[in-house]
């Protein structure tokens, strides 16, 4: 049985229907990430699921339990906002204490657990503090102390780091990571940025306009994409797309030229296809890539990152993205014309009216 389970999962404000029947099963320990643009419906996923807001249809169980009209108080689960939501006139020990006080629980068992929770964070020198004396990232923590405090069967976090600086993100994204680990606990994650969904998830759940676009590992999602919005949602810098037309099995035709391709279709269907420019790969020897399907593109941008670089090409009237090492960058410059190729394997080819994979 999964620990948590959302069955047909509606909700409408009017005649706005932002969930379309969610179907969801989350097993016990997973650290599940629901990910999507904004607006998909994936905050108000979370909100549901914690009761602060009534569903519209469907049902919620956690724990084989249908919690579906409970109270959030009686549902067992620690949820963790964006703002924080600290009591700015408490200390940190009063705000992580808190809702063990409102549950009458001892005070000394409430000194405990709090004690605990801020050693485990690394917070104890804090606990005499104000919210307004912390950092941002001192406050997160303190918040995250206060879902830990309750022990409960379910954390939520509703997209924790977005008012983090980058540096910030990356430190608190291990430190979460860590302790969901260390806690053994069921958790699931609200974020738009798909790098914290790529490094923490066991299992992305991918969501498009109030629905389930595809869910799998971080690898299913990445290397499989389903559908064309999801291929077109995930990867930085984002996918190249070209209308193309089957030719023959495996092989298409765009208009930069042939690719070779894994799959079905049959000959004259139209298609999409979809390369990752990291997969785009520098032709210096044009005989050497497979089947000779090479392309020239026009470099009319170079953008630096580091190791490595992102190329703007001009295939006739067609743009496309392609990355390449820095030490690849030699003999390349502006203005200049170079040879690629797609690396062999790595074509997604979508049905042109469904957006469907084939």
């Amino acid at each position: 049985m999964s620990y948590v389970s959302l069955k047909g999962l509606r909700k409408s404000y009017g005649s706005l229907e932002i969930l379309k029947g969610l179907d969801l099963e989350i097993p016990h320990h997973q650290f599940t990430v629901l990910l999507g643009p904004s607006g998909c419906g994936k905050s108000t996923t979370l909100r549901l699921l914690a009761g602060l807001e009534p569903v519209s249809g469907g049902k919620i169980c956690i724990d084989g339990r249908d919690v579906t009209r409970f109270e959030p108080r009686e549902r067992d689960i620690s949820m963790v906002f964006q703002n924080y939501a600290l009591y700015p006139s408490m200390t940190v020990e009063q705000n992580m204490g808190f809702g063990l006080k409102a549950r009458k629980l001892p005070p000394a068992e409430i000194r405990q657990r709090v004690h605990a929770a801020a050693d485990l964070l690394g917070i104890t020198p804090l606990l005499a503090r104000r919210p307004r004396e912390l950092s941002g990232g001192q406050q997160q923590r303190v918040a995250i102390g206060r879902a830990i405090v309750r022990e409960p069967k379910v954390f939520l976090f509703d997209e924790p780091l977005s008012n983090l600086d980058a540096k910030l993100r990356v430190e608190m994204r291990a430190e979460i990571l860590q302790l969901h680990r260390r806690l053994k606990a069921t958790t699931i994650y609200v974020t738009h940025d798909q790098e914290e969904a790529m490094t923490m998830a066991d299992r992305i759940v991918i969501m498009n306009a109030g629905e389930i676009e595809q869910e799998g590992t971080p690898e299913d999602i990445f290397f499989r994409p389903q559908t064309r919005m999801v291929a077109g949602f995930i990867g930085s810098p984002g996918m190249n797309f070209l209308p193309a037309r089957i030719e023959a099995a495996g092989r298409v035709s765009t208009p930069v030229g042939f690719f070779g391709f894994v799959g079905g279709g049959a000959p004259g269907q139209k298609v999409e296809v979809g390369i990752r420019p990291d997969d785009l790969l520098l032709a210096r020897d044009p005989a050497t890539a497979p089947d000779g399907d090479t392309f020239r593109g026009e470099i009319s941008l170079i953008e630096l990152l580091g190791p490595r670089a992102i190329l703007h090409l001009h295939v006739n009237d067609t743009r496309l993205l392609a990355v390449v090492a820095h030490d690849e960058l030699s003999g390349l410059s502006v203005g200049k014309s170079a040879a690629f190729y797609a690396r062999p394997g790595a074509l997604h080819v979508f049905e042109r009216d469904t957006g469907i994979r084939l």
